[in-house]
C-alpha cells in the first residue's frame, strides 16, 4: 500500500535519485498528446515509478528540438508533427537507470 499517495518530481536528476535510492525495478512511460501543455506543446513524456513509500510522478516537455530535462530528441512524422519514439525513451531509461530496471508503456484512451 502507498502511504504518501502521488509525488511530483519536479526534475529528472531528483527523480533518478529517487529510482537509485530507493532500487525502484520499474518505469511506467506515457508519451502524451495534449493541447494543455504549459508550451502548448502536443507531445509530453510521463514517467512514474510506484513504490512502498509513494507513486513517484515525473513530467518532461519539450523545448526546442528535445525534451527540456531528460533531452530526448522529437521526432516529425510524414504529417510534420512532432513526436517522441518509444524506443528513444527505453534505451534512455537503460541507459540512465539501468539495464534491469523493468520498463512498461502505460497506455490510455
Amino acid at each position: 500500500m502507498l502511504s504518501k499517495g502521488v509525488v511530483r518530481v519536479k526534475s529528472w536528476e531528483e527523480f533518478k535519485r529517487i529510482v537509485d535510492e530507493q532500487k525502484l525495478s520499474s518505469v511506467v512511460y506515457v508519451i502524451e498528446q495534449s493541447g494543455f501543455s504549459p508550451t502548448k506543446e502536443l507531445t509530453t513524456l510521463r514517467l512514474m515509478s510506484p513504490s512502498a513509500r509513494a507513486y513517484y510522478v515525473f513530467l518532461d516537455f519539450p523545448k526546442g528540438e528535445m525534451l527540456r530535462e531528460t533531452r530526448i530528441p522529437l521526432r516529425t512524422d510524414k504529417k510534420g508533427n512532432r513526436l517522441i519514439e518509444e524506443e528513444d525513451v527505453k534505451n534512455f531509461l537503460k541507459n540512465q537507470l539501468g539495464e534491469n530496471l523493468t520498463i512498461c508503456a502505460y497506455w490510455t484512451i
